[in-house]
């Protein structure tokens, strides 16, 4: 599984993870609110701003009744019409959202919900594609935006092995060469419980494709804990207050919350390193102050060494302990003060 870069960020083993912060339908339908996301994902230290592309009419009909009315979940009794209209992002707010994200130095890019929105994408050159859970069994979709060439993002909620394996299976035959397959919980807030995050390694070794998460649980934890199992990008919603309302504030990341989950995944990553085992050069001081063997009382030249004046203390410039049974007994040289380190030189 081969590193790649989206936009100016290389993913893969060895690098920090890529943090994708999803807006979602958080702008609650105001473009200068979009924009001050953009700006507190760029102040928190993601990588990229992620947006979703479609309109109620690209995703179900207008009808309020039946199969079209959720049943039970964070949007119980809305139907998914007024849901889209309320959560979509304006299509013609996504060039000067991409715009503030170039601004910061982050990448902006959005999921594809259907044929025409991977079309309009195209015209604002986005540097990749998502490809949503819900969306993962809609092959045609997968090889449209495959078929750009551009790296693709995948989430697993609720797939078989046998549905991801013929959506990767769809994106190679269509030209794509960089993947990311993201472990999901299609759950709106999804409980720790059903993260199951053992399956990043296998979707990255069953797949041959970097493996990451995308968490709606509350809260940093996970993440971590996911890197720490291999995960190279990490995508969870963020908004500037859930106190502010809107169809994901329930289960999305504040700002402050934002910045530690880019410090901790950071952090974990960088912790995991290479097997290796031996000091390191931060443990030079504390390597110094390990026990070691030292006359712990003034002696004279021709006295033996006793379990009372050759011990095992602090710091590390003596002989090494696991020589002291072999030196009780033995007769020094020369008078001795107490504090000296042993050494063979004083017999």
């Amino acid at each position: 599984m081969r590193n790649f870069k989206i936009g100016n960020s290389e993913i893969g083993r060895g690098c920090k993870p890529f943090i994708i912060a999803e807006m979602s339908g958080n702008h609650n339908q105001s473009l200068e609110r979009a924009l001050e996301l953009v700006d507190a994902a760029g102040a928190a230290g993601a990588d990229a701003v992620k947006l979703q592309t479609y309109t109620a009419d690209t995703m179900t009909l207008d009808i309020d009744a039946g199969d079209f009315v959720l049943d039970g979940g964070l949007w119980d009794g809305r139907s998914l019409y007024e849901l889209y209209q309320e959560a979509h992002t304006p299509w013609e707010w996504h060039g000067p959202i991409f715009d503030r994200c170039r601004e910061h130095g982050m990448v902006g890019f959005s999921s594809a919900f259907d044929l025409s929105s991977v079309d309009f994408l195209e015209t604002l050159d986005v540097p990749a594609y998502k490809i949503a859970s819900l969306e993962l069994i809609d092959t045609e979709l997968i090889a449209k935006a495959a078929s750009t060439g551009k790296p693709l993002i995948m989430s697993t909620g609720m797939a078989t092995m046998a549905e991801i394996d013929e959506a990767v299976r769809t994106a190679r035959d269509n030209g794509c060469e960089d993947l990311v397959l993201l472990r999901c919980t299609s759950a709106y807030p999804a409980d720790p419980a059903d993260a199951n995050i053992a399956s990043l390694p296998v979707l990255a070794n069953a797949f041959g494709c970097q493996a990451g998460l995308s968490d709606h649980t509350m809260g940093t934890h996970l993440p971590v804990a996911a890197v720490a199992l291999g995960a190279t990008v990490i995508e969870k919603h963020f908004t500037l207050r859930r106190a502010d309302g809107g169809v994901d504030s329930a289960f999305s990341l504040e700002p402050e919350e934002l910045k530690l989950l880019c410090e901790h995944t950071r952090d974990a990553a960088a912790a995991i390193g290479t097997p290796r085992f031996g000091s390191m050069p931060a443990e030079r001081i504390s390597k110094e102050n390990r026990r070691s063997l030292y006359i712990t009382q003034d002696i004279k030249a021709g006295d033996k060494l006793t379990e009372d004046n050759l011990k095992s203390i602090r710091p590390g410039h003596g002989l090494p302990v696991k020589y002291r049974k072999n030196l009780i007994g033995r007769t020094v040289t020369k008078d001795i003060k107490r504090g000296t380190p042993m050494s063979w030189e004083l017999l």
